[in-house]
């Protein structure tokens, strides 16, 4: 018989070790090793079983195991001392404490929105590297004292839970997750119940949710949660599953998200009193409707106009794309958001044509009648970037359409290049190794990165040896399980037990599968890789993971190409695929790599940060140059797949391309993996590995990611923000005129003419130019626009100007036909081909960037 009702009971702790409760609730534990190993020791075979969940751990103790564990001193001493480090970790001051001291307007609060969360498997709210990214920014942040609060969904099902058939074809599965049995805690109001965020839906239905709390170190995560009483079945299910359902549920989900979520810290400071944030941070455009959310506070509370609220909010807006793939981008058909979000549905203050305007695509290229999520978050952000520099120039290309009239270069998105929290992804094994001889186990904190060549190479490929063993033992244990899943019968693996060996080069490569990933790049000549997986003196073996969208049927077609290679009697002692790649089985693959492979089709690898993680566990990169490895690959820290740019059929690009992925692992790879000297140690291979770890450590780090985004974004964000709130947001006011004035004004601005003089008949390096530029401003005064002189390499032919520079020219007079005078004196300081020209752009205080408007009248 089933239950018609269903609750869960969580265990009420003795007083001695009642800590341990907020121990295990506090996500710090993920990735702090002290705390999990205390956790193990209450009883280690049941620590494997409720696979490391403390949450689970104490629900299983029975009360007789509680009462010896409260009696038992040497125990409760342990739990009281990892009670006061925690306590010290959450009050300690960290780098942001000192950095806010000495920082005009450095912001108290900043909320940190996206759609998924990679913090620990135990809480699988993730798909993949967005997710992750979002969980190591919460941690770093944490780590640093950086006051973020984290927003996004809780989804009852997570993502899905990978199996294979016997065909190889992949399964889904979508346990259901009870968040009163994970390490979250219900918000609720002063007298008990729980808040409840409401937002309205078409023919007067309510979407409602409760918001549960993760806390994540320092950091609070609230996630909204639609499976509540009070909504009808179907809006109970909007938060079902992360990227599951039609588009009309993905509406709806990130309507939650971000309208829900701003909606949510406004709860969560009227009832902790955490001061309200400066600054909005939108993780790609799923939470975009976070600024519309905005507007709507500031019409009702400022007594605003549309546009003066729009610039209110947009002031301490920061936008982050992580797409350089347009298919990625969430485009909603414009009837579905004025269902929802129109006319009758109309947030206050918000009409339904500035609305669709926002998300509009209105620019060379765009179509009509969609409503697109990442050009709204662009259009709502006073400051956007991208994950990687590569990425940044892409992002500038893709949405250049937004700002016409500019060069990409003036393209107002800028980047910072994503990393990983090293104490989440490296090994204890790596750690111990720096305690014993860098003095330290943090290596990080203490800043050694250029003394890791005082570790002894036999130490090192000791070290490295074990944890390629891990790695091996692991693969045979999850191997088995999946046969078993798949139906295979115990008599008929035997084989497992001898797949991989850790002594032989291991290459990892695991990641989503979508097509522009290329998960079967390795497989276009089979023969040519068997030959290098069995070769007789310098074999490799493969370890492969990833899940594809359950949605995508080619991704799922990928995945079973490589499995019924794998499956091959001939190779499968050395490549295996793993199916369900989840937080838990990374922690161990990372490691146990000693190449990390990365194929993407160029430029469409956004960053990329596994690489990043293999490469602070002693692994060496291979890959092609895209995201983070175009910017850090030194021909030293590992090696770079040549690309074939410009090839335009797809086929020959891969042939091409897995060719030259053969060559470096046959001619490079493995000779210098299985050159050794006569300690059987691989010195040249060890001395790779130690320059890529004190030179891409620094650089690879969450930290260093978060320090980034803190000042040149966070903090810019939260000073611009001041200026234009300040005296009843004059300044957004001023700013909203302003813009009102010069659109108006724009179509009839015009550069009359120029004229120059001061140079010889043969200009010499060292000479003057004196520019003269007559420019029409009809509406506007001569200090409401910049006139520049734009100089650099002109090209013979085209006059296309190169490595430009600008400077701005002085106004003189106003004549009684409204041209207006501006001149300057520009130094003639390069040889060749110079030229020049004249532009007018808009100037304004509150302008973060000159190209902001998309304005420039051009000589």
């Amino acid at each position: 018989m089933k239950a018609i009702r269903r609750f869960s009971v969580r265990t009420v702790l003795p007083e001695p070790i009642a800590a341990l409760g907020e121990l295990a609730t506090n996500l710090r534990w993920s990735w702090y090793t002290p705390a999990r190993e205390l956790f193990a020791s209450i009883d280690a075979e049941r620590w494997e079983t409720v696979r490391h969940d403390p949450v689970r751990l104490l629900s299983a103790l029975s009360r007789s195991e509680l009462d010896a564990l409260a009696t038992d001193e040497a125990f409760v001493g342990r739990v009281r001392e990892a009670k006061a480090d925690l306590d010290a970790y959450l009050g300690a001051r960290q780098w942001y404490q000192e950095y806010a001291e000495r920082t005009e307007h450095a912001p108290q609060a900043i909320a940190y929105f996206s759609p998924e969360y990679g913090i620990t498997e135990v809480l699988p709210q993730y798909s993949g590297g967005l997710g992750i990214l979002a969980g190591d920014h919460l941690k770093a942040a944490s780590d640093l004292g950086v006051p973020i609060v984290g927003v996004g969904l809780f989804y009852k099902t997570g993502y899905f839970e990978q199996s294979l058939g016997r065909d190889g074809w992949q399964h889904e599965d979508y346990p259901v997750l009870d968040p009163q049995g994970l390490p979250l805690s219900l918000l609720r109001e002063e007298d008990g119940n729980p808040v409840v965020i409401t937002l309205a839906m078409p023919e007067g239905r309510e979407l409602n949710a409760h918001v549960w709390r993760a806390q994540v170190g320092r950091v609070p995560l609230l996630l909204l949660d639609s499976d509540v009483p009070g909504n009808d079945e179907a809006m109970r299910g909007v938060t079902d599953r992360l990227y599951g359902g039609a588009g009309e549920q993905r509406l709806q989900q990130e309507m939650l998200l971000g309208i829900g979520g701003v909606r949510a810290l406004r709860a969560w400071s009227r009832l902790t009193g955490a001061p309200a944030p400066e600054v909005f941070h939108t993780n790609e455009g799923h939470a975009g409707f976070l600024g519309i959310e905005r507007i709507s506070e500031f019409t009702q509370s400022s007594d605003m106009t549309f546009d003066e609220a729009m610039e209110a909010a947009r002031a301490g807006t920061v936008f982050t794309t992580h797409t350089p793939v347009p298919a990625g981008i969430d485009r909603f058909d414009a009837e579905l958001v004025r269902l929802y979000l129109g006319d009758g549905q109309a947030l206050p203050g918000i009409p339904t044509d500035r609305l669709l305007a926002l998300g509009a695509e209105s620019y060379e290229g765009g179509k009509d009648g969609i409503f697109n999520m990442a050009v709204m978050g662009l259009r709502l952000a006073k400051r956007a970037n991208g994950v990687s520099q590569l990425h940044g120039e892409v992002s500038r290309e893709m949405f250049d359409g937004l700002w016409p009239g500019f060069d990409d270069t003036e393209v107002p998105i800028t980047s910072i290049t994503n990393g990983v929290h090293a104490p989440t992804w490296v090994d204890d094994k790596v750690y111990a190794l720096a305690r014993d001889f860098l003095g330290g186990r943090d290596v990080e904190a203490n800043d050694r990165w250029d003394q890791i060549g005082k570790v002894p190479g036999d130490h090192i490929w000791a070290t490295k040896r074990e944890m390629r063993e891990q790695l091996v033992l692991e693969v045979r244990r999850r191997l088995r399980a999946s046969w078993l899943k798949r139906g295979a019968t115990e008599a008929e693996l035997g084989w497992t037990d001898s797949v991989l060996d850790p002594d032989v080069l291991t290459i990892g490569f695991a990641r989503r599968v979508p097509t522009y990933k290329r998960l079967t790049l390795m497989l276009r000549d089979p023969e040519r890789l068997k030959a290098l997986l069995n070769h007789p003196e310098r074999p490799v073996q493969l370890v492969i993971a990833g899940k594809s969208h359950p949605a995508d049927e080619t991704g799922k077609q990928l995945i079973q190409q490589m499995v019924r290679f794998a499956d091959d009697p001939e190779v499968r002692g050395r490549i295996v695929f793993l199916p369900n790649y989840d937080i838990g089985m990374a922690k161990d693959l990372y490691p146990g790599c000693d190449v990390w492979l990365n194929n993407p089709l160029r430029p469409f690898e956004a960053c990329g940060t596994s690489g990043m993680k293999a490469a602070l566990n002693g692994g060496l990169n291979l890959s092609i140059l895209d995201g983070w490895w175009d910017e850090w690959f030194d021909g030293e820290n590992g090696w770079a797949i040549p690309t074939a740019d410009g090839v335009e059929d797809p086929d020959r690009r891969d042939d091409i391309e897995a060719s030259a992925l053969y060559d470096l692992i046959e001619k490079h790879v493995t000779k210098l993996f299985y050159d050794r000297d006569e300690d059987e140690l691989p010195q040249r291979w060890i001395a790779m590995l130690r320059h890529t770890m004190s030179t891409l450590g620094p650089k690879v780090l969450a930290t260093r990611m978060v320090r980034d985004y803190t000042e040149k974004l966070y903090t810019p964000t939260a000073q611009g923000n001041a200026a234009v709130s300040a005296d009843g947001h004059a300044g957004a006011r001023d700013l909203s005129a302003y813009k009102a004035k010069v659109h108006a004004a724009w179509p009839s601005i015009s550069v009359d003419h120029v004229e120059a003089h001061g140079l010889s008949d043969m200009p010499e390096v060292g000479e003057t130019l004196h520019v003269d530029a007559y420019v029409r401003l009809d509406g506007l005064e001569p200090g409401e626009v910049d006139v520049q002189v734009v100089m650099g390499t002109a090209a013979i032919g085209s006059d296309d100007l190169s490595d430009w520079t600008t400077e701005s020219l002085a106004f003189v007079e106003r004549y009684h036909d409204g041209i207006t005078k501006y001149s300057g004196q520009i130094a003639i300081e390069r040889t060749g081909q110079f030229g020049y020209t004249v532009r007018v752009l808009p100037q304004h205080e509150h302008l973060a960037f000159q190209s902001s408007l998309g304005l420039v009248a051009n000589a």
